[in-house]
């Protein structure tokens, strides 16, 4: 089987958004001061080129965003972070 570009960019954008996930797990725990620094930095890094790979996902349309949140979904959103109906 040979990848093709698309799927090579797709496995790789979520490789990086697990990676992000384990580095947010890493961050929380530590309670060493330069090891959370560190830690952050490494995210930083991965957030910086997960970023850059989605752009050039966007630009050749191997990823389409979903459609923009209405106003409305947005205040509904924002309604149940700030009520105690959660």
């Amino acid at each position: 089987m040979q990848l093709n570009e698309k799927t090579m960019v797709a496995d790789t954008l979520t490789g990086i958004n697990g990676e992000l996930v384990r580095f947010g797990e890493m961050i929380a725990q530590t309670e060493n001061k330069d090891l959370k620094q560190t830690l952050k930095q490494f995210r930083n890094a991965c957030e910086q080129s997960q970023e850059e790979l989605y752009q050039i996902a966007r630009e050749k349309s191997y990823y389409v965003p979903a459609a923009k949140a209405t106003q409305a979904e947005i205040d509904h959103v924002k309604d149940l972070f700030s009520s105690k109906t959660l």
